[in-house]
C-alpha cells in the first residue's frame, strides 16, 4: 500500500468506482476508468499488487474494503467494525510494533484482527465511558495486558483504566505525539485524541460525519465549544468517529439545508459508498465544515428551515438543530 504523508490522503486507499471531484478514488482509477473502457480497466485492476489489497478482518461486516491505511511513514490505522454500527480503530506503529486500539466496543473483532497478523496489544484508548466504546476493555486487558487510557473526569466510569489524561495533556504513542482535547457535550468526560504529526483525530461521539453526538450529559454551549476546538485544527485533518451514521445524517442535513451544493454532492457520494458496503470514514474537517449542519450554525438557510432567528447565538442554534435531529 502506498505510503502517504497525511491522513486525509489515506482515504484514497478505499475503492470507489465512480470518480467525483473532491472524493477518494482507488490508485489508478482516474487513469483507467475513462481511457479504453471496461476491458482495459479490468486488466489494470488485475495488475494491482496484492499488498495493496490488504485483507479485511474476518470479523468485518462492512463488505469488501481495504481496512488498513497508512497515515504516515510509520503509523497505520485499521478500521474494525463492531456491534451494529460502531467503529474501533487499531493503531500500528511500524517502527516499533506498538499497537493500540481506540474505543473497542467488543473484544472478539479486535482479537480476530490482531490474531491475523500475530500482534500484541499495548494500549486501549477510550474517548468516553459508554459501553459501546469500552465493552471490550476488560477482556482485552486480561488477554494482552494492555494499558487502558481515558479521561481523568471519567476515571470511575471507564473499565480497567490505568492512565488518566486531561485537556491539553500530551502523551506518546510510540514515536507519535498525541494531544488530548476535552470535548464534552455527549458526556461530561468525553475526550478526543489528536495526532498532529499524522493529521488525524479520533472524535468518538463528539463529531460524526454530518452530525454531532446527542447531548446526554452536556449542554449546547459545551458541545459548541468542543466542536470549536476541533474546527480549529487544519482543514485536511482526518476525522475518525465512533459510528457509521453518515447516510442517515446526510438525509437530515439535506432536509434543513437543501440548497447546499457541496452537501448534495457529498450525500450522493455517501449513498454510493454505502450501497457498495463501503465505509464513509474517515472524513475530513474541510468536508465537515462545508456540509455538517452542526458546524454551520450561522447558515441562514438552516436557521430559516428551523425558525431560528438571525440574532440567536450559535449555542441556541445548535440546541435547536440537535433537537430537530433527535426528532427526525
Amino acid at each position: 500500500m502506498q505510503m502517504i504523508s497525511r491522513a486525509s490522503s489515506a482515504m484514497a486507499s478505499f475503492p470507489c468506482s465512480k470518480v467525483q471531484k473532491g472524493y477518494p478514488v482507488w490508485p489508478g482509477v482516474r487513469q483507467f476508468c475513462f481511457r479504453k473502457g471496461v476491458i482495459y480497466g479490468f486488466m489494470r485492476l488485475l495488475s494491482v499488487p496484492l499488498k495493496t489489497l490488504r485483507g479485511a478482518s474476518r470479523s468485518i461486516r462492512v463488505a469488501q474494503f481495504c481496512s488498513v491505511v497508512n497515515v504516515s511513514s510509520s503509523l497505520q490505522i485499521e478500521l474494525v467494525p463492531c456491534l451494529r454500527d460502531n467503529y474501533a480503530y487499531l493503531l500500528h506503529d511500524v517502527d516499533t510494533g506498538t499497537v493500540g486500539v481506540v474505543d473497542p466496543s467488543e473484544a472478539v473483532p479486535i482479537i480476530d484482527a490482531l490474531s491475523r497478523k500475530n500482534r500484541n496489544l499495548t494500549y486501549i484508548l477510550n474517548t468516553h465511558h459508554h459501553h459501546d466504546h469500552t465493552g471490550g476493555n476488560a477482556a482485552l486487558k486480561v488477554r494482552y495486558g494492555a494499558k487502558v487510557i481515558g479521561s481523568g473526569t471519567d476515571e470511575d466510569r471507564i473499565p480497567g483504566i490505568d492512565i488518566t489524561l486531561n485537556d491539553g495533556d500530551k502523551w506518546m504513542f510510540a514515536g507519535h505525539e498525541v494531544l488530548v482535547m476535552e470535548t464534552p457535550g455527549h458526556t461530561r468526560g468525553h475526550i478526543s485524541f489528536y495526532f498532529p504529526g499524522s493529521g488525524v483525530i479520533f472524535t468518538g461521539d463528539t463529531l460524526f460525519s454530518l452530525s454531532c453526538g446527542k447531548l446526554f450529559e452536556g449542554t449546547p454551549e459545551q458541545m459548541l465549544s468542543s466542536l470549536g476546538k476541533i474546527m480549529s485544527l487544519p482543514d485536511d485533518t482526518a476525522i475518525y468517529c465512533g459510528h457509521e451514521y453518515t447516510l442517515s445524517n446526510s438525509k437530515f442535513a439535506l432536509s434543513i439545508e437543501p440548497q447546499n451544493e457541496e452537501l448534495q454532492s457529498y450525500a450522493t457520494h455517501v449513498a454510493h459508498l454505502r450501497n457498495k458496503g463501503l465505509p464513509t470514514i474517515p472524513t475530513t474537517l474541510k468536508m465537515e465544515k462545508a456540509c455538517n449542519p452542526f458546524l454551520r450554525t450561522s447558515s441562514l438557510e438552516i436557521r430559516q428551515s428551523l425558525n431560528i432567528t438571525a440574532t440567536a447565538d450559535d449555542a441556541v442554534a445548535l440546541g435547536v438543530i440537535r433537537q430537530a435531529k433527535n426528532d427526525f
